[in-house]
């Protein structure tokens, strides 16, 4: 269970994307936190047990598990009811949702695979908003997960990046339309984190180890350290934030 400064007693919080990666470790985190904690996205063989070992290290507070895939509006907009439903409310929404796409060039990705991309980390992404906002009330938070591949381009992985660079978009359009309501709506870049998503987007053609030399530390990060930025922008410490993208890559995008 990760380990935390920041107290969300009784929060009410939504993770979309929760069940591996970086997701997981920003739901360990809110749970360890003491927030009441949903967590979505499409089911994994250790699901139950995610939820079972978060519920048991809880300080009292409660986990669910509601399914949804995000490139399906219905399952979106029934996730949202049923968050709401148990919850009674939202004050901090994660979306976190994502795929990698093929890496390879721009001209040889197959248009099935560009629609997925899209589909996926954009759309999904803005009907996961087009879902919270209207629930949410003055001091809420909404969280996107971005890249530094929304912060620059990023050869070979090009159509992951500009639906990153959409989600950067999103997140400064929203932050500007919600803040006279009084919701803050704030974005993570982060570099290479060690993920599934990682792997599979490099699928064995660059060493990790490459990867890691390429990064002024010297080092590919935790998901639990971007967890620890995610629950920053949501504590009141970050409450004069919003529109802002957080990037969390030990110095790659300064290089």
């Amino acid at each position: 269970m990760a380990q935390t400064q920041f107290q969300f007693r009784d929060s009410r919080v939504l993770i979309v994307g929760a069940t591996s990666g970086i997701g997981r470790a920003a739901a360990e985190a809110f749970v360890a936190a003491g927030a009441n904690v949903v967590l979505s996205g499409l089911p994994q063989p250790d699901t139950d047990t995610l939820v079972a070992e978060l519920q048991s290290r809880s300080q009292g507070n409660q986990v669910w598990f509601m399914a949804a895939d995000v490139s399906d509006e219905l399952q979106v907009a029934r996730l949202l009811a049923d968050a709401v439903r148990v919850l009674g409310g939202l004050d901090i929404c994660l979306n976190n949702a994502g795929i990698e796409g093929r890496f390879g060039p721009l001209h040889q990705l197959a248009t099935a695979d560009f629609d997925r991309l899209v589909t996926v980390n954009l759309r999904g992404l803005w009907l996961c908003l087009k879902y919270e906002i209207p629930h949410l009330r003055r001091g809420a938070v909404i969280l996107n997960t971005a890249s530094t591949a929304g912060v620059q381009a990023i050869p070979m992985v090009g159509v992951y990046s500009a639906t990153k660079h959409g989600i950067l978009g999103l997140t400064r359009a929203a932050a500007l339309e919600l803040a006279p309501q009084g919701i803050r709506v704030n974005a993570v870049a982060p570099g290479p984190v060690e993920t599934g998503l990682l792997a599979r987007m490099i699928d064995g053609q660059i060493p990790l180890q490459a990867i890691a030399d390429s990064v002024p530390l010297r080092r590919i990060a935790q998901p639990a350290e971007i967890a620890s930025a995610l629950l920053w922008l949501a504590s009141d410490g970050a409450g004069y934030v919003t529109g802002e993208t957080l990037v969390i890559d030990g110095g790659l995008t300064q290089a």
